[in-house]
């Protein structure tokens, strides 16, 4: 988990140094991190499916071998679309790694401690996270930007050694062989997942045409996937799945959560910048807080959800993002640096306990023979609020401050598109608590995912 999520911060922090390499506009090297999410958003689900039917062990390793193959040829890379290529072979791998991290935790943990290893397991996404920018900036300071992805190579091999010595064994499969995999619904999936996901990221901010044309190729693909799963004799993912009273709200929560948080993300640099006037430096230090603490409450917050329960620990880690959200929409500019921080704290303990309680409810009612698939599609959920967050998200701020040069946008004007921004985050995760709220009863008679 560490790996995967290192793999997407390390390489923003390059995309300067990459343009002026291979003399290539900012637009053509930030495919450089767009094939890495890109990659992982369209194969997850696949790979979590994949976990399932052939075993989780054995494709586990794979998927590591894959990602450091793929560092090593992205660190050798001669030419920036070769650099490109080795980040999707990389997305690959790390597609792999994230769908089934989750599904052997719920599989070799104990049904009491989940919550725990739930915890740390955001705990180490939110220091791959943070490491990413810092690490990747002294690499390249001292080595060079092939440095950045030399440097999971020999974190590859060590993941590997480790993984194929203490992951236990897949169990031999009992009764008649599984049906073949799904590969029609595997490639539509991939389709529909890829094309929104470039409808939601092309454009430079502008949704024109070619978002148009990609977002309605995304919905009818979507709509060939559905027909398809219901006809298939083993689908990739089950339909009714998505109507479990506790798979559904859950997916759909951690689809809002990511939404209004990666809103922090695209907006908070603009506000520092010009709503408060920091420099970049106090700008990048105030803007690790999000990260720090998420690595700090996540194994804090997985212990709270073992002691008073999943869905107890949901509510409140929806309210704690609520009201950061809240505070970011209502505090007044005179409230400085003081109050954007208070803010990030609520915000980011709260959707540190939030995860840890969401994805210890639904993998605790997982049977073995989907936890892979149900894996991926909570990394799914993740994925796709993170992308919907930066185009929906950077929108309304654009929108409210009524500029398109954000960087030159006034003062006041900078201002009110952040409170207008996060006025709307709270809407969605009132959204988000309403739809917890609505589920409690249901879950409570909820039967094991089968």
């Amino acid at each position: 988990m560490l790996l995967a999520s290192l793999g997407t911060s390390i390489a923003n922090v390059a995309l300067p140094t990459l343009a002026e390499s291979f003399d290539a506009s900012f637009q053509l090297v930030q495919w450089v991190v767009l094939a890495y999410l890109l990659t992982i958003t369209a194969l997850i689900v696949g790979a979590g499916r994949a976990g399932d039917l052939v075993g989780r062990r054995r494709l586990l390793l794979a998927g590591i071998g894959l990602f450091t193959l793929a560092s090593l040829l992205c660190g050798s890379a001669p030419s920036l679309g070769w650099l490109i290529g080795g980040r999707a072979v990389q997305g690959a791998g790390a597609a792999i790694m994230m769908a089934l991290s989750l599904a052997f935790v719920a599989g070799t943990v104990p049904r009491e401690r989940i919550g725990g290893a739930m915890g740390l397991m955001g705990t180490m996404s939110a220091i791959g996270t943070a490491l990413g920018p810092s690490l990747g900036g002294l690499l390249i300071a001292g080595l060079g930007w092939r440095s950045t992805f030399f440097v999971a190579v020999p974190l590859g091999l060590a993941a590997l050694l480790l993984a194929a010595r203490f992951l236990p064994q897949d169990p031999q499969a009992e009764g008649p062989h599984p049906v073949g995999f799904d590969w029609a619904g595997m490639t539509l999936l991939a389709s529909a997942l890829a094309a929104y996901a470039l409808a939601m990221t092309i454009g430079d901010g502008r949704f024109g045409p070619a978002n148009l044309a990609l977002l309605l190729a995304a919905v009818a693909a979507a709509i060939l996937f559905v027909r398809t799963e219901r006809r298939v004799a083993s689908p990739l993912v089950r339909l009714t799945m998505l109507g479990d009273p506790v798979l559904g709200p859950a997916l759909a929560m951690s689809a809002i959560v990511t939404t209004v948080l990666m809103a922090t993300l695209v907006v908070g640099p603009f506000y520092l910048a010009r709503g408060l006037g920091l420099g970049a430096a106090l700008v990048g230090l105030v803007m690790s807080i999000g990260p720090i603490v998420a690595a700090i409450t996540g194994i804090p917050a997985g212990r709270l959800v073992n002691g008073l329960g999943a869905e107890r620990m949901t509510l409140a880690g929806l309210a704690g993002v609520a009201g950061g959200c809240f505070l970011l929409a209502a505090l007044p500019a005179s409230a400085g640096v003081a109050g954007y921080i208070l803010s990030m704290v609520l915000m980011t303990a709260g959707y540190a306990l939030f995860q840890a309680a969401n994805n210890t409810g639904v993998m605790s009612n997982v049977d073995a023979g989907h936890r892979g698939v149900v894996s991926a599609l909570l990394n799914l959920s993740r994925n796709l609020g993170l992308i919907t967050g930066a185009s929906l998200m950077g929108a309304v701020f654009a929108f409210a401050s009524g500029s398109n040069d954000l960087a030159a946008a006034p003062q006041q004007a900078v201002a009110f598109g952040m409170r207008t921004t996060f006025a709307l985050a709270t809407l969605l995760v009132l959204a988000a608590l309403a739809v917890a709220v609505a589920s409690r009863a249901a879950a409570r008679q909820a039967v094991p995912l089968r």
